[in-house]
């Protein structure tokens, strides 16, 4: 196995492993991202006011 450092630089794999990491990582977070289930940054943020703001006008006419 030593042998094999012979044939590589090891700071230009490391680097070449840690770039294609980092690709394969924001691939699969933009990938999730682009989904309904596993968005996590609009995690029904947006519908929370909205539905505040019905209930709230709907309360004095039922009562």
């Amino acid at each position: 196995m030593w042998r094999l450092w012979f044939y590589f630089d090891i700071r230009r794999t490391l680097v070449a492993l840690h770039v294609g990491l980092a690709v394969l990582a924001f691939t699969i977070h933009f990938i999730l991202l682009s989904t309904e289930r596993y968005n996590w940054l609009e995690d029904g943020a947006a519908a929370a006011p909205a539905a505040a703001a019905v209930t709230s006008s709907e309360a004095p006419a039922a009562g």
